[in-house]
């Protein structure tokens, strides 16, 4: 679903009342704020109304491309939150998940922290980002719950072992092994990052907040965007071989 910014409420649905924790996770890889990152005001909207209607525990979680501390990266972007956790993907246990799928496109299990699998309601909250044409909404977001000492490449930073194998190929693995239940693109405003520096580039104005089960909240992202994405071609075909 596509709203007008100005007009976007964030309403839980009654599932959310009934779960004993709710992680979110945003896109903050970077110091650089909205639109680079996830909007402190849209995170805030959503913790907000999460806590009118249901007493879980908040857990916020991301991890850093480099390997090191989230933790600056969330104090620089205003993450401070009361009562709700915020966490480290590098301190967390990590469990190896099987990829349901039959025929895996690329990664037959990942490792994941353990705290996803026991929250009873998972969101993620992206903007609406391109670096260098590729998108970062709210599937791609979720590349970095994985721990970068399992998927470096190398000594290098960053998944650089899941890029090798094709990024798109992971990315639609991912979106089946991790079913995460919330998409959001905040599409107040389009980032198009530079692929030598993401964390710079150009903003253009775009008053839309995308909401609804991932898949489809990017879809509506790359129409919006004006761009084919092949990583949600193959989700299509995923979903399509699990019908069968």
């Amino acid at each position: 679903m596509i709203v007008k910014a100005s007009e976007f409420v964030f309403s839980p649905l009654p599932v959310v009342s009934r779960a004993r924790r709710v992680l979110i996770k945003p896109n903050a890889n970077s110091p650089v704020p909205y639109p680079a990152s996830t909007s402190r005001e849209t995170l805030s909207h959503v913790i907000e109304s999460i806590k009118k209607v249901s007493d879980a525990d908040i857990i916020i979680l991301e991890g850093n491309p480099s390997g090191e501390s989230i933790y600056p990266i969330y104090q620089a972007l205003g993450y401070d939150f009361p009562r709700v956790l915020m966490l480290d993907v590098r301190d967390c246990i990590w469990v190896e998940v099987e990829n349901p799928l039959p025929h895996p496109f690329a990664v037959t299990t990942f490792w994941v922290p353990n705290v996803v699998l026991s929250s009873d309601y998972l969101i993620s909250i992206a903007p609406f980002k391109l670096v260098g044409g590729m998108p970062y909404f709210s599937i791609p977001n979720l590349l970095s719950l994985l721990p970068v000492s399992k998927y470096r490449a190398g000594s290098s930073g960053g998944w650089g072992a899941l890029y090798e194998l094709g990024i798109d190929q992971v990315m639609a693995d991912l979106y089946f092994t991790l079913p995460f239940d919330l998409g959001i693109v905040d599409a107040r405003q389009k980032f198009l990052g530079r692929s030598d520096d993401p964390a710079q580039g150009e903003v253009e104005e775009y008053g839309r907040i995308i909401i609804g089960e991932p898949y489809e909240v990017d879809s509506e992202a790359a129409k919006a965007a004006g761009i084919q994405s092949t990583y949600l071609e193959l989700i299509k075909i995923g979903k399509a071989e699990l019908e069968e």
